[in-house]
């Protein structure tokens, strides 16, 4: 008899760029997997139609380019687009990345603080998104950092910049509740908006010793001189790596695992975290339940030098 494990697969649906997609096969735990992120263009009919397809036919189905939840503090809100995509699926599972974010993330941040080299009570933080990364945001300003939380600057534009836990969920909670109601692409850049750089407010990017959150955002709106600076990311492709080196970045963190030469995002991980817990349809993953994974898996910060 064959005792050899069945492969999994885990597809992306991505409202990002399809310049972006990836495919590989590995080995997780000696689980085989396959594993696909595939961009749409910004095209949310066509996301749709691909999950539907996808439904029931994959173990696990990412939810990229979006978030279906956004946490401030304790509570939880719904984004009111990424919904829709979610409950296109009725028989596999999907994932938006959220809880690898509010566990997972949240460790890899407390061992590059407990490491000492990268993260330090003396870092001046820029934290470009907060609420799509609170785990991050709670921690970076627990463990002391001089943090500036950029929602307000580069989600919305408005120059507020917001220095204080207690400040962003005061905030984030009149806001959020609104702003998850408009389309997804006013908050986020998606399709080819994600390969277009329009850096501003390039005062808190000097600033900072370390820059946080989401890649594009990051990547959008960082100046043209980051010389020194640390990248604290996800899904980065090898181009993207080049072009920090250019801009002279000394080192990029991902906080998901890198597969042949990138990193997927954390909705792909959360899919694959998920399969490998055996969880279904209905049956959502827990804080603990990765928490406990993390240290099965012994997962690390992927660490790139750039510029020395």
């Amino acid at each position: 008899m064959d005792n050899k494990e069945k492969q999994r697969h885990v597809v992306s649906v991505s409202i990002g760029s399809s310049e972006r997609d990836h495919s590989v096969e590995t080995e997780i735990l000696g689980i085989p997997f396959k594993v696909e992120r595939i961009g749409t263009n910004g095209d949310m009919d066509k996301a749709l139609r691909m999950i539907k397809d996808l439904d029931g036919k994959v173990d696990a189905i990412g939810l990229g380019g979006i978030d279906l939840y956004i946490y401030v503090g304790n509570r939880r809100y719904v984004i009111r687009d990424c919904k829709k995509l979610a409950n296109a699926a009725k028989i596999t599972p999907t994932y938006d990345g959220s809880v690898v974010k509010i566990s997972m993330e949240k460790e890899i941040i407390k061992m590059l603080f407990k490491e000492g080299k990268y993260l330090s009570k003396k870092s001046n933080v820029l934290l470009v998104s907060s609420v799509d990364r609170y785990g991050m945001a709670e921690t970076f300003y627990k463990c002391g950092c001089n943090v500036v939380f950029g929602d307000f600057l580069f989600v919305l534009n408005i120059p507020l910049p917001v220095r204080s836990l207690t400040g962003l969920k005061l905030l984030g909670n009149c806001v959020v509740p609104i702003v998850s109601w408009l389309p997804f692409s006013m908050l986020y850049p998606t399709g080819e908006k994600q390969n277009k750089r329009t850096p501003k407010w390039e005062k808190y990017f000097k600033w900072a010793d370390v820059i946080a959150g989401d890649f594009h955002y990051l990547y959008r709106y960082m100046p043209d001189d980051m010389e020194g600076k640390i990248v604290v990311t996800n899904t980065t492709t090898a181009r993207n790596i080049e072009d920090m080196k250019a801009l002279g970045i000394s080192t990029v963190i991902t906080t998901t695992p890198e597969f042949e030469g990138r990193s997927f995002g954390t909705n792909v991980m959360e899919g694959v975290y998920s399969t490998i817990l055996g969880k279904k349809k209905g049956d959502p993953p827990t804080v603990e339940e990765f928490r406990s994974l993390l240290k099965k898996m012994g997962l690390k910060p992927r660490i790139v030098e750039l510029n020395k």
